[in-house]
């Protein structure tokens, strides 16, 4: 597999931001880490290789962004307000200065979002706040809710960001045009985060898979046998 790493100084969040890049061609697929993970996590635990073969094939390029987690929600020495003001700036960053340069690789001119855990919720944010840009969402043992980052403090961009409030109202027409996994298990921690967001999606008749698999937790295992299955989805042609 075709691996090259870009590290550039960002303009919207005043600092670097690295990025590796996985595969020589195909559909663009924005996989962010968990929580405060490396840019290179997904490669380092095996789920970039759990895609091997359609990476190999020209089917998918995979791009990993670092986060900046430890500088938004896990900033425990910031006021909240903060908090969410930084994440603002980091979903500015991955529209800017990624999304918009890599989704004309594909004939929609959209892209997949992905990730695990809190990579789930953040692929999640992105996909909700952005359909224009977004043809498939797969989350993985994603969560949704940010406020138990928050101390109780809300205003109005703790809402644009926390999709379990703004999406019953969203009414963005590319949403119904998204297809959507929700991939979850019975021993996952994040089920029942998985179970609210799929009740908020049958509620506005969003099409959607919610994938809930049997004896599996919260881990790499079951996430590295989800996310080539659902890589399956995308139409190639």
């Amino acid at each position: 597999m075709k691996e090259s790493y870009y590290k550039w100084h960002s303009p919207t969040l005043h600092s670097d931001v690295e990025m590796l890049h996985v595969g020589h061609a195909g559909y663009p697929v924005v996989l962010f880490p968990t929580s405060m993970g490396s840019f290179t996590e997904n490669k380092d635990f095996g789920l970039i290789n759990a895609a091997k073969w359609f990476i190999d094939e020209g089917l998918v390029q995979i791009y990993c962004p670092s986060n900046i987690d430890k500088w938004s929600w896990y900033d425990k020495g910031i006021h909240p307000a903060e908090k969410v003001r930084n994440h603002g700036y980091y979903d500015a960053m991955v529209c800017k200065e990624i999304v918009e340069k890599i989704r004309f690789n594909t004939p929609v001119g959209k892209v997949v979002m992905a990730g695990c855990s809190f990579g789930g919720y953040h692929a999640a944010n992105f996909a909700f706040r952005h359909p224009e840009y977004v043809s498939h969402l797969f989350s993985m043992s994603g969560s949704f809710d940010i406020k138990s980052f928050l101390d109780g403090f809300y205003n109005e961009d703790v809402y644009f960001n926390n999709p379990m409030d703004y999406l019953p109202q969203l009414n963005h027409s590319d949403l119904w045009n998204m297809d959507i996994v929700l991939g979850t298990s019975d021993w996952d921690i994040c089920l029942d985060a998985n179970l609210a967001m799929s009740n908020i999606l049958k509620q506005k008749n969003v099409n959607h898979w919610l994938d809930i698999r049997k004896w599996a937790k919260h881990d790499w295992p079951i996430w590295k046998t989800m996310f080539p299955h659902y890589l399956s989805r995308i139409k190639f042609d």
